[in-house]
């Protein structure tokens, strides 16, 4: 274990390079979150529909994504897309990452609408909405309402995750943090730092999710 002065010094000395992969790192993760955030509706809709096939395509995704580890996934969709035209490693981590959100957003999103009342859909058409205009001027503001929480929850993990994308030689992170531990033989040092970027990001999320809900929960009143 390093001496608590070394790992101050190397914490400070080291701080710049570490910064531009927290951004980098925080910005993967908003993108992958955002981008599964809409693929995550897609195939709660999907679910949902009275079309058998289509409910079909929405838990054949959820089940290989599920079933499989996000690294595979991430290798499989990385040179995959590599082999049909050629990606920046951000949007090809991103879109990887996006693809593996997508199907626990989906459950989310799937569940928290299917809670609202079905008499308000109801209410909806009887003011001559048609079912599309109800579910996203009545049902979906509610359900993303009610998703917050685990949303939330979720984007944390994908913080996490986003380690991953160190593997396709992405320098984020976890990617910066072992390959100055290996340079400079001092690999614990460097992932105990790592590890203190993570938990400065986790609580900053952490934080900006809870005075979200604070708000939603005010204006419920």
């Amino acid at each position: 274990m390093p001496s608590f002065s070394h790992f101050f010094d190397t914490l400070f000395s080291s701080s710049d390079v570490f910064i531009r992969a927290m951004l980098l790192t925080l910005e993967l993760t908003v993108v992958s979150i955002l981008v599964g955030i809409i693929i995550g509706l897609l195939f709660a809709l999907l679910k949902i529909s009275n079309i058998k096939i289509l409910a079909w395509i929405s838990d054949t995704y959820v089940f290989l994504v599920r079933g499989t580890p996000l690294i595979v996934q991430i290798f499989i969709l990385y040179f995959g897309i590599s082999n049909l035209f050629l990606l920046p490693d951000f949007w090809a981590a991103s879109l990887a990452l996006a693809f593996h959100n997508g199907a626990y957003i989906s459950e989310i999103l799937r569940g928290t609408i299917q809670s609202i009342d079905k008499g308000q859909m109801e209410a909806g058409r009887s003011l001559g909405m048609s079912n599309a205009l109800a579910l996203r001027r009545i049902i979906l503001p509610q359900a993303f309402r009610r998703a917050l929480p685990p949303l939330g929850n979720q984007f944390i993990i994908g913080l996490k995750d986003s380690s991953l994308a160190a593997f396709i030689s992405m320098n984020e992170l976890f990617n910066v943090a072992t390959t100055l531990g290996s340079n400079n033989f001092d690999e614990m040092t460097y992932l105990l730092i790592v590890a203190v970027y993570y938990l400065i990001l986790v609580a900053f999320l952490t934080i900006i999710v809870n005075t979200f809900e604070k708000k939603l929960s005010i204006s419920d009143r």
